[in-house]
């Protein structure tokens, strides 16, 4: 859609937790992510801890649909990108 969402790469995850996203953020197919039921649950997956480094045991990495794993995530629109949560890799 043309928006820009950070200046830079390090504008985007450098600081305390990153970036404070606003939206419209838009998917690949041109949705509101923001607005569109089609999206119940609008998180940002990154597996990154609040200074943008690896969270090793929280990344999702070899996730099966049968697991419990969890992995970092941060809510759309609400505060920075990586001062996320656990959120169970299940989560659509």
């Amino acid at each position: 859609q043309g928006q820009l969402l950070a200046k830079s790469w390090s504008s985007l995850f450098g600081g305390q937790s990153g970036a404070a996203l606003q939206g419209p953020i838009y998917s690949f197919n041109g949705r509101n992510v923001l607005m569109d039921p089609l999206w119940p649950s609008r998180l940002a997956w990154h597996g990154s801890t609040p200074r943008g480094g690896h969270a090793r045991r929280w990344d999702c990495q070899g996730w099966r649909s049968s697991g419990t794993a969890e992995g970092m995530a941060t809510a759309l629109g609400e505060g920075r990108l990586l001062a996320g949560h656990r959120h169970n890799c299940s989560t659509p």
